[in-house]
């Protein structure tokens, strides 16, 4: 309503203008107004010098990105796992302009011209999605000049963004490649409770950051509780030093957050006054509470993801994923129940307090929470080359307990939930039809410690082949180190 969208003086006159229909005079101060009063005009908004104004352009730093070359395809004969709870033996995928077209059994069409890749005796899954690298910013070789990925220079570093330190000649780019790896979320470290933004990456051979960036992938805001931020700023004797530390210095950045926002509302919709001073850091929290952009938080302990849970509740905003979630399975229907993705290790426990509760059946019990999304994760370098097993581990850890639980589920794990974690679930994660064809074609069963990925596709391109040379990208910072061109395993040289 024109009512609701008018503020202080502006509204005063609006009450004014309407009594007059029925009084001779109106006033503010109890006093009848002069005859030859002013009527006080809105003013306009001044158009505000390029970057000066929050909402001119939300992606100054635009993807590039296009498929490499490609041509229509199927594969046939293989097991086909769709990351969306199908198993599909003697299956066949077919791929057309990138997309995927059809899904099916030995009864499904190929169409006229497609070149047809023998699947037999192989498997087929959607490429694998690591929601947590550090992939580019911490890169190999592991310099200090290279070492770009925690601003730690106050607990609050929520303006910067991630996209900025990425090093696309990263090797392990090309590492995560070979071992399926087709789309990658790179977040900042955890060092302060407001790391800063994330960017989500196509996992291609590339010069610059803008021709990997995801398009339109949503960002994400990287939120640390527990020990990190505690102990960096702690022992430099600041805050936060403890737990309430924490929480305080959550809670004052959103109340700031909240406070810019209303400023930028009231402005932009009355035209009145002098516009608020751009503040990135508070621009991207504000993000947070308008929704615009996911929180994916570091947290181990169910009694902090609790309180983390209740501080969304406060401020109104939505928790997207607890990454490393040492103790989700502590409060499984919990998360199932609001919505919340917990992304996990299988092994990885006991390194810090912490982390001391960890169990290997975690992602199982994260997952038998109805609507629950369980994700593996790597936060390594080395895990992002094997993830299919860390999933495999966590099945067999599932198992054990007594818990069915099928391969096309766990497969999931590491597909379809890790695209909803960080919000492209409508564009991959499955090989269903009209998403990209991201797409990895395995020796063997994807969940077992044999099995490496032969060929991947992103967006129906081919990336990496095993057995081609030509499909195995090295970077520069490869050349000589120990073990270069020396064959792997009988394979071509270069494979990895």
């Amino acid at each position: 309503m024109l009512l609701n969208r008018l503020r202080g003086p502006s509204l005063a006159v609006l009450s004014c203008a309407m009594g007059a229909l029925l009084l001779s005079a109106c006033a503010t101060t109890g006093e009848a107004s002069s005859s030859n009063a002013q009527t006080p005009v809105k003013s306009e908004s001044r158009a505000l010098a390029t970057g000066l104004n929050s909402a001119s352009d939300l992606n100054p730093y635009p993807s590039t990105y296009a498929p490499l070359p490609r041509q229509n395809m199927a594969i046939v004969g293989a097991t086909v796992f769709d990351g969306a709870g199908r198993k599909i033996e003697n299956g066949v995928v077919v791929v057309t302009d990138g997309l995927i077209a059809a899904v099916g059994d030995a009864s499904t069409p190929v169409p006229q011209g497609y070149q047809i890749v023998d699947g037999r005796g192989r498997f087929v899954t959607p490429g694998i999605i690591d929601i947590h690298s550090h992939l580019g910013v911490y890169p190999s070789p592991g310099v200090q000049g290279m070492s770009d990925g925690n601003e730690v220079t106050g607990p609050n570093t929520a303006n910067v963004w991630s996209e900025h330190s990425v090093w696309p000649q990263d090797p392990g780019f090309h590492t995560a490649r070979a071992g399926g790896v087709t789309t990658v979320q790179i977040l900042p470290g955890s060092a302060n409770l407001f790391g800063g933004r994330g960017v989500t990456l196509r996992n291609v051979p590339a010069t610059t950051m803008q021709a990997m960036k995801f398009p339109n992938a949503p960002y994400g805001l990287k939120m640390a509780c527990g020990e990190n931020p505690s102990r960096v700023y702690g022992s430099r004797n600041q805050t936060p030093a403890t737990g309430m530390g924490n929480m305080a210095g959550f809670r004052a950045g959103f109340i700031a957050a909240q406070d810019y926002r209303d400023k930028w509302d009231k402005y932009r919709e009355t035209g009145q006054g002098t516009p608020p001073t751009r503040n990135l850091q508070l621009e991207t929290i504000a993000g947070v509470l308008d929704g615009s952009i996911m929180v994916q938080n570091h947290c181990y302990r169910a009694d902090e993801m609790a309180l983390m849970m209740d501080l969304a509740t406060e401020f109104g905003f939505k928790i997207k994923t607890f990454h490393h979630a040492i103790e989700a399975y502590k409060l499984a229907p919990k998360l199932a129940e609001a919505g919340i993705c917990a992304a996990m290790w299988t092994g990885w426990w006991g390194f810090k307090m912490e982390a001391l509760d960890g169990i290997e059946e975690n992602a199982a019990i994260v997952d038998a929470a109805p609507n629950s999304c369980a994700v593996i994760h790597s936060d390594d370098a080395e895990l992002i080359q094997r993830l299919n097993q860390e999933a495999a581990a966590s099945l067999s850890a599932g198992r054990r307990a007594g818990m069915n639980i099928s391969e096309e589920r766990a497969i999931s794990w590491i597909t379809l939930n890790a695209a909803k974690a960080i919000g492209i679930e409508d564009q991959t994660g499955s090989l269903e039809v009209g998403k990209r064809a991201d797409v990895v074609i395995w020796s063997a069963n994807p969940l077992s410690v044999y099995a490496r990925a032969d060929q991947v596709f992103i967006d129906g391109s081919l990336t990496f082949d095993r057995s081609n040379p030509a499909y195995q990208p090295v970077s520069d910072f490869e050349l000589g180190q120990p073990g270069f061109n020396r064959p792997a395993a009988g394979t071509a040289q270069g494979a990895r």
